[in-house]
């Protein structure tokens, strides 16, 4: 059960550190592209991407720190799906360290009641449900931020399209 637990704890911290940065970001860049520049303040997640824009780096280039930029943003997601994974695998083996007991029980006992099997039994269900009941949500929120993190990258293939465009037509600087 301890080490469903701790997936359990893993799990939500990696999701709610995720949730925020992934709403943060999405925030950041949700404006108009003039407001962005109005503002002054363009999302750090551009910084690197705008900087290539300046430096008249190929598309090439520009791409592959757009692709950087995206995996940083995904870092963590993997963890989440690991232990989504890994929670109902931890609650199947309590599952046959359960019935394990009650089988050494009934090789033990002649006269076999209830009740003996019963802590067995209990713990083979008990961190069955504990893994499936960790690994459920975790799983719905791993997808969740997974269509969050998609969202960001098209946001950000937008805007750095727009920008390209409109330096490649101004041939001026950001």
């Amino acid at each position: 059960m301890y080490p469903i637990l701790l997936c359990s704890v893993a799990g939500l911290a990696i999701w709610v550190n995720k949730f925020t940065q992934f709403r943060q970001i999405l925030r950041e860049m949700d404006v108009p592209l003039n407001d962005l520049w109005k503002k002054g303040r363009v999302p750090a997640i551009l910084t690197p991407i705008i900087e290539g824009l300046k430096n008249q780096s190929d598309e090439k280039e520009i791409s592959l720190t757009g692709t950087r930029q995206i995996r940083k943003i995904e870092t963590g997601l993997s963890w989440l799906g690991l232990i989504a994974t890994v929670a109902p695998l931890l609650g199947l083996t309590g599952t046959v360290t359960g019935m394990i007991k009650a089988f050494m029980v009934i090789e033990k006992s002649p006269s076999i009641n209830p009740s003996m099997l019963a802590g067995g039994i209990w713990e083979a269900l008990i961190t069955t449900a504990a893994g499936l009941l960790v690994a459920i949500p975790i799983h719905i929120g791993h997808h969740y931020l997974e269509k969050q993190a998609d969202e960001i990258a098209l946001m950000m293939k937008e805007i750095v399209t727009r920008l390209h465009t409109g330096l490649k037509g101004d041939q001026g600087g950001v």
